[in-house]
């Protein structure tokens, strides 16, 4: 079996920039450029210009509001590599203490209030996300948290983008594909709607079941593929969607996923433009967006920074790939916070979206080799 291109990881350095895919794994470093900027519109075209100028690629991350600016790196060096796979996975984290914020009785009240505001017609849909903050006693060892993430997560996107604080570092093992160009055609595989997995087969198929015929999670995902739809249709010349969503595992959640494909009508929009016009669908805000974004910033209580924005590259060709950073943490040398987010609909319940958000942190959990009941 092959393991994990521990050659890439390996070479990585904190301030580096990786980002492993399905497909191959990209490693880049040393940038020559530094680009912050809160409109998206003014950084695509920043970027477009900057690479039609020198050429390579841009990387960097897309935080989750307009009111922060999006990080991206023009690297000197640019290394590729074939796909990862499964391979040995070990104890990231030893001794640490784990602080929930807010606590789960507190997230299940911020759920009540939310349903409120669903109940009051205010809202269709609004995503609440909590954390959890671990502390370390040792130094963090970012190329072995790696190792244990892309081993993991073989179908997904494994990743590790520097932040504007100074050693501070976005990780994360997303499940979710924003968007990818190739020429003129691109893919966005939202995801909305989610049960965990099961512990044995039996449970396991149950869950992925009751996932599809489940009304509540469809009324969630709906309002996504709705959304996508029409942000990407004054691209297209070209737009194909399934009419009804299908199943997606990661190693601890299962999700309705809906494939959407389309060609462009103008081939210099590139996949940073898309994932701007994108970005943030209601998987990770709500709807309606504005009304949504109000909500959490009332609820919520704390400052997401890039958890569930967007990863990625683009090229000076305009193709690249982007990633909604979900089942993600920010990762200083003796911290780690996770997040993780649940969609409120007018039929959920706080004790149940507490549960999914509780299965959601098992990904990276699981990944630095960390069995917490939480």
């Amino acid at each position: 079996m092959k393991g994990v291109d521990v050659d890439l990881i390996d070479r990585y350095q904190p301030g580096s920039f990786y980002f492993a895919t399905p497909d191959r794994t990209l490693l880049a470093a040393d940038p020559r450029q530094v680009l912050s900027e809160k409109d998206t519109d003014a950084l695509s075209t920043q970027v477009t210009e900057a690479l039609a100028e020198d050429g390579g690629i841009a990387v960097g991350a897309l935080p989750y509001d307009n009111t922060g600016e999006a990080h991206v790196l023009l690297p000197s060096s640019v290394s590729w590599s074939g796909p990862h796979d499964s391979g040995p996975q070990q104890a990231v984290l030893s001794s640490h203490t784990v602080t929930p914020e807010p606590a789960p009785e507190e997230y299940e009240r911020q759920v009540d209030k939310a349903l409120k505001l669903l109940n009051a017609g205010a809202l269709g849909k609004v995503v609440l996300a909590r954390t959890l903050r671990i502390d370390l006693a040792e130094r963090l060892d970012l190329r072995r948290v790696l190792t244990g993430l892309a081993a993991m997560n073989t179908h997904g996107y494994t990743f590790a983008a520097p932040l504007p604080t100074p050693g501070t570092t976005l990780i994360g093992a997303s499940p979710e594909l924003l968007v990818r160009r190739t020429g003129r055609t691109f893919e966005s595989r939202p995801l909305a709607g989610s049960r965990p997995r099961g512990n044995d087969p039996v449970q396991d198929r149950a869950n992925a079941q009751a996932l599809l015929a489940s009304r509540k999670d469809h009324e969630e995902h709906q309002p996504v593929v709705e959304a996508e739809v029409e942000a990407l249709r004054p691209f297209c010349r070209k737009l194909n969607v399934p009419r009804t969503p299908s199943l997606v595992s990661t190693p601890s959640m299962w999700h309705l996923c809906t494939k959407i494909t389309g060609e462009l009508t103008d081939p210099a929009v590139t996949a940073l433009t898309l994932a701007a016009a994108l970005h943030p669908t209601p998987a990770v805000c709500g709807s309606p967006t504005k009304d949504a974004r109000a909500a959490i910033a009332q609820i919520e209580g704390f400052d997401r920074g890039f958890y569930s924005g967007a990863v990625g590259w683009v090229d000076s060709a305009g193709d690249g790939e982007w990633a909604v950073s979900i089942r993600s943490a920010e990762a200083t040398d003796q911290s780690l916070r996770l997040f993780a987010g649940a969609g409120i609909v007018a039929r959920s319940q706080p004790a149940a979206e507490l549960a999914e958000t509780s299965a959601k942190f098992q990904t990276l959990l699981r990944g630095m080799g960390l069995d917490l009941k939480l």
